[in-house]
């Protein structure tokens, strides 16, 4: 995403907001499609990747195509209530993934070899909102302040001319007529690269690429011209500062409630030792348990699951392994003596210092599999929690749609800001699950109206044709500042909170801090 955000983001300002929002989504759908039949973690990983790519457009392109047709008036509130389609994706995700993943019956399989599992259930229907909006832009018009910037008049005046009769006739002014005073007609640097006609195409087809990469790259570099340096700065340091913030916490909650629950879970496990078990079949589910010095003798394991299991030191003799589902099971320093293994997912990484003797393994479960899955209690509790905390973020949301334009940009981010910063260190009274979720729904609520008033504020400080571009490049760094603090803040999981809840409040500090010494965008004519 944060390549794509860059890329695309660039690309937006020279090839048009629709075109290159379509080539993004497109790819998004394609490889998002692919990536749920894929049986390997390489591919599988590779068609997520361009998966991000491809989304990584989105939020750049969408901002700035959506306020070049809004009233300056209303520009605030409007795009502020895109903001909420970003919540409602997210909870259609959250909702998604409570409701597929884990239900773990959803699932077929050819053979050994091609298995169809929930989570590839979910991942599938994650794509069908981005098919959708590959369907609407195909009846959308291109940004008329695009084509006013490349001087394409006659296409902008059409597309304005269209705008206003719909808004007259919806408003019962028809007769209202709309016209254009001044048409800035400027020579597109296309125009200049003569590519002859003796060249082949893939000759012009480098040129031409080469030629846009030289536009891209050269508007990026205006960004940071001597005109929109110091805002530039400004912004990177807000936009890194917030998303530093933002994603480490919003990650570290998840971690803290699974390190609660590991915990708890922990609490539970049974214990044996010393037993000795002949001639017996297990074919019911066997979880949460610790075995030691065991002795095994001609036992069969068929048909059942293995959650959290851990066999030490113990003995197998001419045992029958067969339809093996397992997650957080490990042999270790067992011995295995005649034993079959048919159809099972116990591959030799489970197997930690154990010894095979005359033991055989036939037709191991191959694909991606879930692993190291506690129990179904906790499988729904992670993705019930992903969907409260989405959805905690509406009454932020409808405020700030309200209030963006009545009190400014800047007053909504920074005074967001500031109440984030000091709910950060109710962070120290999180000392059970319902307390961590309720933290998380309570920072999320808060901390969403700084977000919208910092998209609406970067879409508003620069003009037309560098809109996107900076954009994509802010959000792109944004993306750099997530993976740091999620790197950071999920390390001292279990460790301590004092650290997460410094460097949150600090970044959120730093961040209203130099928030208001950003230029208010409230009234102003979008460049």
């Amino acid at each position: 995403m944060m390549v794509g955000a860059f890329v695309w983001g660039g690309l937006a300002d020279r090839i048009g907001r629709r075109q290159t929002l379509l080539i993004s989504l497109s790819i998004n759908s394609v490889f998002a499609f692919f990536s749920s039949f894929m049986q390997g973690y390489v591919s599988f990983l590779f068609c997520r990747l361009a998966s991000g790519v491809g989304i990584g457009g989105s939020i750049p392109i969408v901002f700035s195509y959506y306020s070049e047709f809004l009233a300056q008036e209303k520009r605030g509130e409007h795009l502020s209530w895109l903001c909420m389609f970003w919540m409602i994706g997210g909870i259609y995700a959250s909702a998604m993934a409570w409701a597929i993943i884990p239900h773990y019956g959803w699932s077929f399989q050819m053979g050994s070899a091609y298995q169809f599992h929930s989570w590839r259930v979910f991942v599938l229907v994650c794509a069908f909102p981005a098919v959708a909006a590959i369907s609407a832009l195909t009846i959308m018009p291109e940004s008329p302040r695009f084509y006013l910037e490349n001087g394409k008049h006659d296409e902008a005046w059409m597309i304005l001319k269209q705008v206003h009769d719909t808004n007259m006739k919806a408003k019962g002014y028809p007769e209202r007529v709309f016209s254009v005073t001044t048409i800035k007609t400027v020579k597109q640097m296309d125009d200049l690269v003569t590519l002859g006609d003796g060249a082949a195409w893939h000759q012009k087809w480098r040129i031409k690429l080469t030629s846009l990469f030289h536009q891209v790259w050269s508007n990026f570099l205006t960004v940071f011209s001597p005109e929109y340096r110091r805002t530039t700065y400004m912004m990177m340091a807000v936009w890194f500062s917030m998303s530093f913030s933002y994603y480490g916490l919003t990650v570290w909650f998840p971690d803290m409630i699974k390190y609660l629950q590991k915990q708890d879970y922990a609490s539970r496990t049974k214990f044996f030792a010393k037993e000795k078990i002949e001639h017996v079949t297990f074919n019911f589910t066997l979880e949460n348990q610790v075995h030691r010095q065991g002795e095994y003798f001609n036992d069969k394991f068929m048909n059942l699951k293995m959650r959290s299991m851990v066999f030490e030191d113990s003995l197998f003799e001419e045992c029958y392994f067969e339809d093996i589902t397992s997650s957080n099971t490990f042999f270790k320093n067992c011995t295995f003596i005649a034993t079959l293994f048919y159809n099972t997912d116990l591959f030799k990484y489970r197997l930690v210092n154990s010894k095979l003797i005359n033991s055989t393994f036939l037709h191991n479960k191959e694909g991606c599999l879930l692993s190291d899955v506690s129990d179904e209690n906790n499988a729904y509790m992670v993705y019930f929690v992903s969907f409260l905390g989405t959805l905690a973020v509406l009454p932020g949301n409808i405020v700030s749609a309200l209030l963006m334009d009545k009190i400014g940009r800047l007053r909504m981010l920074a005074g967001s800001s500031v109440i984030s910063c000091i709910s950060c260190f109710f962070l120290s009274f999180g000392n059970s699950e319902s307390a961590m979720i309720a933290l998380l729904c309570l920072f999320g609520g808060i901390s969403i109206a700084s977000w919208n008033a910092l998209d609406v504020l970067t879409v508003e400080l620069y003009p037309s044709d560098k809109r996107c571009t900076a954009f994509g490049f802010l959000n792109a760094l944004c993306k750099l500042a997530a993976i740091l603090g999620i790197s950071i803040f999920t390390s001292f999981v279990g460790i301590t909170k004092a650290v997460p809840i410094i460097f949150a409040s600090g970044a959120l500090a730093a961040g209203s801090f130099l928030a208001l010494k950003l230029p208010e965008t409230r009234g102003q004519v979008l460049q």
